[in-house]
C-alpha cells in the first residue's frame, strides 16, 4: 500500500510539474507572439527616424556652413565655364598649368575692367546722393499730404454735415538737432544739455553686417585660387574621383560628371549671354530716353531680370531710382517700367527657352520647390544657385539606376 501511495504521489507531482511547464511555455509563446509586432514597429520607427535625423543634420550643415558651400560652388561653376578655353590652349601645345594661369588671368582682367567702369559710374552717383535723398523726401511728403486730404474727404462724406471734422495735425518734419537744452527743474539750476546723435540706417546696417561681410570677402578671395587649381589639376582630380567606384558604378559616375559639366556650362553660359543681350539693350534704351547713368543701371537691370519670379521688380528698381532726378511727371516713370517689362517678357518667353530651358529640363514644380528651399537656406545666393544645383542633381539621378525615378519626377 505504501508503494502504491508513493507511486500515485509521484504521478501527481509529474502531472502538476508538466502543467506548470506547459503553462510557462504557453506564457512564453504568448509573450513571443506579442513581442514580434512590437519589434517590427520599433524597427520601422528606427528606419524612419534615421533618415530624418540625417536630413536634419545635412540641413543644419548647409545652413551654418553656407559661406563655405557657396564659395566652393561658385568656384566649381567658374571652373566648368573656363574649362573649354583651357582645353583649347592645351590643344595648341600649352602646358596645362600655364593654360590655366592664362585663362584665369584673362578672366580676372575682364572683371577688373568691369569693376573699374562700375566704380566710375558709382562715384558720380555717390556725389549726387543728397539730391536723391531730397527728392525722395519730397515724394514722401506729397504722398502723405494726398493721404491726409483723402482722409478728410472720407470723413466729410461719412460724418454729418453739422459736425466739423477734427483738426488734422500736420506731420512733424524730422529736424536734426545736435544739442537740446532741457529746462531746469528748480530755479537757479544749471540747464542740462543732452547730445542727440543722428542714427544712419546705412551705418547701422554696415555695423551689424560687418562681421558677415568680412567673412564673405575672406572666402571670396579664395575663389581665384580654387578655380586655378581645379583647372590645372583637372585630369588628376577626374581620375582620382573615379577610383572610388568600380565596374558599372564607375561608368555611371563618369556619365554623371559629364552630364553635370555640360548642364552647368550650358546654364551659366546661356544666362551670361542672355544677360549681356539684356544689358546692352537696356543700356541703349535708357540712353535714348536720356536716363542718367545708363551704362550702370542697364547691366544691373539686365542681369537682375534673370532672377526667377522676382526678376521684373528687381530689374525695375535701379532705373527707377536714378530717374528720380530726371523726371517730374509720372509718365517718365511709366516709360521706364514699360521698357523693363518689355525686355523681361521677351527674354523669358522667347530667348530663355532657347538658351537655357532646352538644357536644364526641369519642371516648374521642381524649380519652385528648389527656389524655396535654397532661398531659405542661402538667401539671395540660394536663389541664384538653386536651378543649377537642382539640374545637377537631376543629371546624377538620370545616370544612376536606383535614382532614375527621382530624375523623371524632376524632369519636364
Amino acid at each position: 500500500m505504501r508503494g502504491l501511495g508513493d507511486g500515485m504521489r509521484r504521478t501527481t507531482d509529474f502531472i502538476i510539474n508538466a502543467g506548470v511547464v506547459d503553462s510557462r511555455q504557453g506564457s512564453l509563446r504568448f509573450v513571443a507572439i506579442l513581442s514580434k509586432p512590437l519589434r517590427a514597429a520599433e524597427q520601422e520607427v528606427r528606419n524612419i527616424a534615421g533618415p530624418l535625423i540625417a536630413l536634419g543634420v545635412v540641413i543644419a550643415i548647409l545652413y551654418f556652413g553656407r559661406v563655405f558651400f557657396i564659395t566652393s560652388l561658385a568656384a566649381v561653376m567658374l571652373a566648368f565655364i573656363l574649362e573649354p578655353f583651357v582645353t583649347l590652349l592645351v590643344r595648341i601645345r600649352f602646358p596645362r598649368p600655364l593654360a590655366s594661369f592664362v585663362v584665369c588671368a584673362a578672366a580676372l582682367s575682364m572683371l577688373y575692367l568691369m569693376g573699374l567702369g562700375a566704380y566710375s559710374q558709382l562715384s558720380g552717383l555717390a556725389e549726387e546722393l543728397p539730391k536723391y535723398s531730397q527728392r525722395i523726401g519730397e515724394l514722401v511728403e506729397n504722398v502723405s499730404q494726398k493721404v491726409e486730404s483723402l482722409e478728410q474727404r472720407s470723413y466729410q462724406l461719412v460724418m454729418p454735415a453739422h459736425k466739423q471734422p477734427p483738426p488734422v495735425l500736420e506731420p512733424a518734419r524730422k529736424k536734426r538737432r545736435t544739442a537740446e537744452a532741457v529746462a531746469p527743474a528748480t530755479p537757479g539750476a544749471i540747464p542740462e544739455v543732452r547730445i542727440h546723435e543722428d542714427s544712419s540706417p546705412i551705418k547701422d546696417f554696415v555695423t551689424v553686417r560687418l562681421g558677415s561681410f568680412y567673412q564673405i570677402m575672406l572666402m571670396a578671395s579664395f575663389v581665384p585660387f580654387l578655380v586655378y587649381f581645379m583647372l590645372s589639376w583637372h585630369d588628376h582630380i577626374h581620375r582620382s574621383f573615379l577610383q572610388f567606384f568600380q565596374g558599372e558604378d564607375r561608368a555611371a559616375a563618369a556619365r554623371s560628371l559629364q552630364g553635370i559639366a555640360d548642364m552647368v556650362r550650358a546654364f551659366v553660359v546661356g544666362n551670361s549671354v542672355l544677360g549681356l543681350l539684356l544689358a546692352a539693350a537696356s543700356s541703349l534704351a535708357f540712353w535714348i530716353i536720356h536716363l542718367p547713368y545708363a551704362l550702370l543701371v542697364g547691366p544691373l537691370s539686365g542681369f537682375l531680370s534673370l532672377v526667377p519670379y522676382v526678376g521684373l521688380p528687381l530689374a525695375a528698381l535701379p532705373p527707377l531710382f536714378v530717374s528720380l532726378t530726371a523726371y517730374d511727371t509720372i509718365s517718365g516713370y511709366l516709360l521706364v517700367v514699360a521698357i523693363v517689362s518689355v525686355f523681361h517678357l521677351l527674354a523669358l518667353n522667347l530667348l530663355y527657352p532657347k538658351f537655357v530651358g532646352s538644357r536644364v529640363h526641369l519642371n516648374p514644380l521642381a524649380v519652385t520647390f528648389s527656389l524655396m528651399i535654397w532661398g531659405f537656406l542661402w538667401d539671395a545666393a540660394g536663389l541664384l544657385l538653386a536651378i543649377p544645383m537642382t539640374a545637377a542633381f537631376k543629371a546624377v539621378c538620370d545616370n544612376v539606376k536606383g535614382l532614375r525615378p527621382i530624375g523623371k519626377f524632376l524632369g519636364d
